[in-house]
């Protein structure tokens, strides 16, 4: 019975070392050995580099939350372009007519309003509308730009093609970048601006600048 028993134990040995994984082929070993050796963000350098950012204009490896991992970086793009470019007029708007401007001829509803006390009153008189309306139609034709963009027509995020005072003509592929990034940065802080500049306004009620 001895001898049995050492020949169990044997076989039961073999057996369980024939499944046994070396250290250097398991999954964490080598994951952790290749996050060690992924290229990193610039702008957060404790997170890996998203890889889809690359070839964009103004890529400093921002997206802690891996957003174009799993939506078009092309589609994320194109939102950041038209978001900014609204806020860079929705500022300009704002702050110009608590500073007096107006077009005339003015209703007479409409005088002595601000910027902020004008929303309820336009909602009321149906001019509101009249901006969804228009907007819509906008957001609907432009849509067409988008989707064929996805679908590869190669025309890139943001691109309408408008350029009326040829600012980009005979500029070289560096200087067309170098102002594609000057609008993103731009577009950039008119969000937060824009977000601010409401936020002070409402709480304070009074004119530019708002203190």
């Amino acid at each position: 019975f001895t001898m049995l028993r050492i020949l169990a134990l044997a076989l039961s040995l073999s057996c369980a070392s024939a499944f046994t994984v070396a250290p250097s082929a398991l999954p964490s070993s080598r994951l952790s050995t290749s996050s060690l050796n992924a290229e990193k963000s610039g702008a957060l350098p404790f997170l890996p580099y998203p890889e889809n950012l690359k070839g964009y204009a103004g890529d400093v490896g921002f997206d802690p939350l891996g957003f174009s991992d799993w939506i078009p970086m092309d589609y994320l793009r194109e939102a950041e372009l038209k978001h900014g470019r609204v806020c860079m007029l929705a500022w300009f708007g704002f702050v110009s007519v608590d500073l007096g401007a107006r077009i005339y001829p003015l209703p007479e509803a409409y005088k002595g309003l601000t910027s902020v006390t004008a929303h309820d009153q336009l909602v009321e008189n149906g001019a509101m509308g009249q901006l969804l309306l228009f907007i819509g139609l906008a957001e609907m034709i432009s849509w067409i730009a988008i989707s064929q963009m996805l679908m590869g027509s190669g025309r890139k995020p943001g691109d309408f093609a408008l350029d009326p005072l040829n600012i980009l003509k005979g500029k070289s592929d560096a200087e067309v970048e170098r102002m594609q990034v000057r609008e993103l940065k731009n577009g950039r802080l008119a969000m937060l601006a824009f977000s601010g500049v409401v936020t002070q306004a409402v709480l304070t009620n009074g004119p530019f600048p708002y203190v």
